[in-house]
């Protein structure tokens, strides 16, 4: 989508010149999560892609309140520094050895090395805007994300002990995990060129339901993904015992399957790929497959409600819910 690529282009500079300016240890180690050099220092010809999802969001939300996307960059780099640090502290938390296809920072360089490089990038984030003329406004938010980020990390880690887990809990985590910073990437975007509270309130909740959405998805995603999209080997989630939307949802219910279903997340023993073959199928046999994509078209039209009351200028408008719909639709 053109304004992906655009805001990757646009960004991609300016996030390496923040990077740029850590403790040279440290931005050597950032530089290979982001996947710019290799450990040697040489650099990479290509760069991996990256979807730039968050700081398309900031520049169109700037753009759709009247403003100018350039005055929105210092935000946009902001809010992909924070996204990066929180898949740093995720993949250590789920101990997930992949990412982007590669692996993770903490199984290639160590657990010291990925939470530090996590949280230089979160105070990197804050220096980000402390330059900006709306920064007594911004910053708040982008501090006021990172503690939600963090209580909904947490409350996922609960979860995966919990002895039952209900639906709406998981929604919880998603909403703070994923919906709160794609909530912060609108706001900022709105802040930045001043907009009034209601029409950047109203861009915020576009933003968190298009963040659940989005979440339900790639839930979906993570049991019946394709590698080659996902990064990620198919039935990842089912393999680490994910507590995820559709499993949360499976399990509620008193069937013969949601029973079964149960049983294989609780066992002793490591699940095995027959085990995840067949939880795989367990969830789809209780209609768990379609509520997720249900609650995703539902949070998805609430997303494009707030984004029509927030009174957008066309154009921009136009694209946040041409990458509402991008976002929302994925199959694998």
């Amino acid at each position: 989508m053109e304004v992906l690529q655009q805001a990757a282009r646009v960004v991609g500079p300016l996030l390496r010149a923040r990077v740029a300016c850590l403790p040279s240890g440290i931005r050597h180690v950032a530089g290979l999560h982001f996947g710019w050099w290799r450990d040697d220092g040489s650099a990479l010809e290509t760069a991996p892609p990256h979807k730039s999802v968050r700081p398309a969001l900031t520049l169109l939300s700037c753009q759709a309140v009247g403003g100018s996307p350039q005055a929105a960059l210092p935000a946009a780099v902001a809010v992909e520094l924070v996204h990066n640090a929180s898949l740093l502290h995720d993949d250590i938390i789920d101990h997930d050895s992949q990412r982007r296809g590669r692996t993770a920072l903490w199984a290639a360089k160590g657990l010291p090395a990925a939470i530090l490089v996590g949280d230089a990038l979160f105070f990197a984030a804050v220096e980000a805007l402390t330059g900006l003329p709306q920064a007594g406004r911004t910053v708040p938010v982008l501090l006021a994300c990172v503690q939600d980020l963090i209580e909904g990390e947490y409350l996922d880690t609960l979860l995966e002990s919990a002895a039952e887990v209900t639906e709406q809990q998981v929604l919880a985590v998603a909403a703070g995990k994923t919906g709160e910073l794609l909530a912060c990437a609108c706001e900022l975007g709105a802040a930045v060129h001043g907009a009034d509270p209601e029409r950047a309130g109203h861009l915020r909740a576009f933003g968190r339901h298009l963040g659940i959405a989005f979440q339900c998805v790639d839930d979906v995603l993570g049991i019946w993904g394709e590698e080659k999209a996902t990064g990620k080997p198919a039935l990842s989630d089912l393999r680490a015992r994910k507590m995820s939307l559709p499993v949360a949802t499976a399990m509620s219910g008193h069937s013969p399957p949601a029973r079964e279903l149960r049983a294989l997340y609780h066992a002793q023993q490591p699940p095995t790929e027959e085990d995840c073959r067949r939880a795989a199928a367990l969830i789809e046999d209780t209609g768990a497959r379609e509520v997720t994509l249900e609650r995703a078209r539902q949070h998805t039209a609430e997303a494009l409600e707030h984004l029509s009351r927030a009174r957008p200028e066309a154009q921009a408008g136009t694209e946040l819910a041409a990458l509402a719909a991008l976002l929302t639709t994925r199959t694998h």
